[in-house]
């Protein structure tokens, strides 16, 4: 059972939790309804939790090395401030501020992306016929036809296993 926080800023019930990663550092804020929205945080389009942070000044150190994007000319005091990246070279540039936070949100640090396991045996086995038909075509060319035979009846398998997995989708 999650525990009843707190507002961080009246100290009534809240129900709103918001979280930020500033400096590889997680930081929440619990918010009761009334805060919630006198901050503005039920209004997406006008709400910023980096402006509710700056307030707590918890955006940014002093200290910090000051990055700028190359392509599109994205501060460190305008990533923080909006939470945004600007285009695909900031991912580069900003590596150092957003690879720590990934690292610790998640398994690692690279999309590898997902695939459901039918469309993945579907993708493998195509690519597995392609390669087949491919030798097929050269054993032809070259008339080592007991090699083409061998090749041909692979291909065949594989469509027949294809074709039963259908019928018993």
């Amino acid at each position: 059972m999650a525990k009843n926080l707190k507002c961080s800023h009246c100290n009534k019930l809240a129900t709103v939790h918001l979280t930020q990663i500033v400096n590889s550092k997680i930081i929440k804020v619990d918010l009761c309804e009334a805060c919630a929205q006198a901050k503005g945080v039920t209004d997406p389009e006008g709400f910023s939790l980096a402006d509710l942070l700056s307030k707590t000044n918890l955006v940014s150190e002093p200290s910090e090395a000051q990055l700028e994007c190359s392509e599109c000319g994205l501060t460190t005091a305008d990533f923080r401030r909006t939470g945004r990246l600007g285009c695909a070279s900031c991912y580069q540039t900003f590596a150092p501020l957003v690879r720590p936070v990934l690292e610790d949100m998640h398994a690692g640090t690279e999309h590898n992306g997902k695939i459901p396991e039918v469309a993945f045996t579907r993708q493998h086995s195509q690519a597995e016929l392609d390669t087949l038909e491919n030798a097929l075509q050269r054993a032809i060319a070259e008339e080592a036809y007991e090699e083409a035979a061998r090749f041909r009846d692979q291909i065949q398998s594989i469509k027949d296993a294809a074709e039963s997995e259908a019928v018993h989708s």
